[in-house]
């Protein structure tokens, strides 16, 4: 049967979070239903990582095994076409054909992370849902220098939901940039995979070190502690978006 990855963009306002559950409807849900429409084939996709609720994403990549061949932008354009026909907030914005060796989930080397704070006293209006309003002045410098003491292998456990599924806490963090332009900071992750909560934790933690009730050594204490008492309060999700995945051979 054909494969093929498509680069998907989402607003996880609406949605219970990526996979498929019983107490509402998801972007997976979303997605086959597109398909379904589209094609009458009740398929199963997989993605290279599991958003929760009101997280969004702008490069998510699934791949979904169809059984006649198409045109990847014929397919781009019909599967939209259904999907906006059905309300959803979904947007499939490349689709490619691929060999049966590719996994949207394991061939992935590497994902990328965005967590957007608006500082600011003034609430949001057009960013609302879109990013996490902090009223309290945060001195990205000092966050930004708390951030490097989690960058590299570790034990995450500190920074880990205890509803993870993770077998191991152990995980290797390539990147935590914290940069500011005017009101917005930006948080940037990157690494081969990330544990369930992991960057939200960051986020909420570096918020701490950024009101001055953290310094760059407690945080990297928090983490030695390998204890999840020691992590700052989570992020809210809606200032989270999924970026990117590389694979082999991408540009």
């Amino acid at each position: 049967m054909p494969r093929y990855r498509m680069t998907v963009e989402y607003d996880g306002t609406p949605y219970v979070g990526w996979q498929m559950q019983e107490n509402g409807h998801s972007v997976q849900a979303a997605l086959q239903g597109g398909i379904l429409s589209l094609t009458g084939e009740a398929v199963s996709i997989r993605g290279a990582g599991r958003t929760d609720s009101g997280v969004h994403a702008v490069g998510q990549v699934v791949h979904a095994d169809l059984s006649r061949d198409w045109k990847p932008y014929k397919l781009r354009n019909a599967l939209n076409a259904h999907l906006m026909m059905a309300g959803e907030k979904v947007s499939i914005l490349d689709v490619q054909a691929v060999d049966d060796s590719f996994d949207a989930r394991f061939s992935a080397l590497r994902r990328h992370y965005l967590y957007r704070i608006f500082n600011r006293p003034s609430p949001l209006a057009l960013e609302a849902k879109r990013a996490w309003w902090v009223t309290r002045e945060l001195d990205h410098e000092i966050m930004h220098a708390a951030a490097q003491t989690l960058v590299g292998h570790h034990d995450f456990t500190t920074f880990r939901s205890a509803h993870c599924q993770a077998t191991s806490p152990m995980r290797t963090l390539d990147r935590l940039d914290v940069t500011r332009t005017g009101d917005l900071i930006e948080i940037r992750a990157s690494a081969q995979s990330f544990l369930h909560n992991q960057i939200r934790s960051f986020a909420g933690t570096l918020k701490l070190a950024g009101e001055g009730k953290m310094t760059p050594a407690d945080v990297r204490a928090a983490l030695d502690a390998r204890d999840r008492a020691a992590c700052g309060p989570v992020a809210p999700p809606e200032g989270l978006y999924f970026l990117k995945v590389d694979y082999p051979g991408d540009p």
